[in-house]
């Protein structure tokens, strides 16, 4: 089986050229990209790996110069197999530097779909070859320059069974009748990584509506945006991630229950005394102001989207209870039969024929031609 032995560092813009060129005749491609998300407060995209039969290239994408966009072409011509594992925030960093990928293979959606129950790289190629791949440097600071000989051996290592597994995965997809389903998720992945999730304009806090009153909830939700402003502010002082700087439970938890002082506020859950010393009375300030807003009912309650179509939840419970069904039937897992995607689609929005249904994005021939009339039949009566 072909296991590329040669790795070649690409440090400088001339040596995107070759890159380039050693794409041409490739069909099937290894990708993996490298970040630091997990030391700095705005991520950098810190390598992207390709990885062929033959060789291995690490792009340096530190380098001013040295880009994926100078392979753009082969990321996006839909002839040419990309293989990638978890691809979703990989396909946000190449498009951020304008690259769009179209002919994705995800190994890990793939095998997911296939019901399979160890789904990491790890597990994957250990099983299929045998090799044992490194963990303990999943969480490294890939911006390190000079790099250390063990952490370019692990971003190596990342794309260096992945065309071998990638194959063996869509293997098993094609025989268990799967893989034009796997295909159209792949497809929807792609079309989904536009960008990355903005941290301020993106956030939403997830919050127990159950136990807590109106007001409570009211004071919750306010303090939970108060306070996920401020660990912007202080994360981007410090230059760290910020849930380092203060995790979504610890937020949860002073919004949830907000302390009355210091010592109480220490015990909630996931709050570091560290942060309590440094930022504590800061803290116990915004608890004050935003309890006095929501008091003098200068903070409004934040009012559920209310859902203006009575039948969607009936039609959502009668899909999900149907997919289940199929998926029994036919021994697959229930996304193969319907993703969730498509089931908020169908919910939302019912075709009223089969040509309406055949256009549903990432529906799919297959589905069309096996569920169509059943659909029709499940969802008219809801309409």
């Amino acid at each position: 089986m072909p296991i590329p032995e040669r790795t070649l560092d690409v440090t400088r813009p001339e040596q995107l050229g070759p890159v380039t060129e050693a794409m041409r005749p490739v069909q099937e491609l290894a990708v993996d990209v490298e970040a630091d998300s997990m030391h700095h407060f705005r991520a950098r995209l810190c390598f992207v790996q390709l990885g062929t039969d033959t060789d291995i290239f690490l792009l340096d994408t530190l380098v001013d110069g040295v880009s994926p966009k100078a392979i753009a072409n082969t990321f996006e011509d839909p002839n040419v197999t990309k293989f990638f594992h978890a691809a979703q925030g990989d396909l946000q960093y190449l498009a951020e530097e304008g690259v769009r990928v179209r002919g994705l293979f995800d190994t890990h959606r793939a095998a997911t779909l296939l019901g399979w129950p160890k789904v990491g790289l790890v597990d994957l190629v250990k099983e299929k070859l045998g090799a044992t791949l490194k963990k303990e440097h999943q969480q490294a600071d890939f911006s390190l320059r000079p790099l250390p000989s063990e952490l370019r051996e692990y971003i190596a290592d990342d794309v260096r069974y992945l065309c071998e597994v990638g194959r063996w995965v869509r293997t098993a997809c094609l025989e268990a009748g799967i893989l034009e389903e796997v295909l159209l998720d792949c497809d929807r992945l792609c079309d989904d990584a536009a960008a990355r999730p903005d941290p301020e304009k993106d956030y939403q806090p997830k919050l127990p509506r159950q136990g807590l009153s109106r007001e409570q909830y009211t004071l919750a939700w306010h303090l939970a945006h108060a306070l996920h402003k401020k660990r912007l502010e202080w994360a981007a002082a410090e230059d760290v991630p910020m849930g380092r700087m203060l995790s979504n439970m610890a937020l949860g938890a002073l919004a949830t229950k907000p302390p009355t002082d210091l010592r109480m506020m220490v015990k909630l859950e996931g709050v570091r005394g560290a942060f309590v010393r440094a930022h504590g009375d800061e803290i116990m300030s915004i608890i004050e102001k935003v309890s006095a807003d929501v008091k003098a009912g200068a903070l409004p309650y934040p009012e559920e989207k209310r859902d203006r179509d009575p039948k969607r939840k009936k039609r959502e419970d009668a899909l999900m209870d149907w997919r289940k069904k199929e998926a029994s039937e036919r021994k697959v897992t229930p996304s193969v039969v319907l993703s969730n995607g498509l089931v908020a689609e169908l919910s939302s929005t019912p075709p009223e024929s089969i040509d309406a249904l055949g256009k549903v994005p990432y529906f799919g021939t297959k589905r069309l031609e096996k569920y169509g009339a059943a659909l029709l039949s499940l969802l008219t009566p809801l309409r």
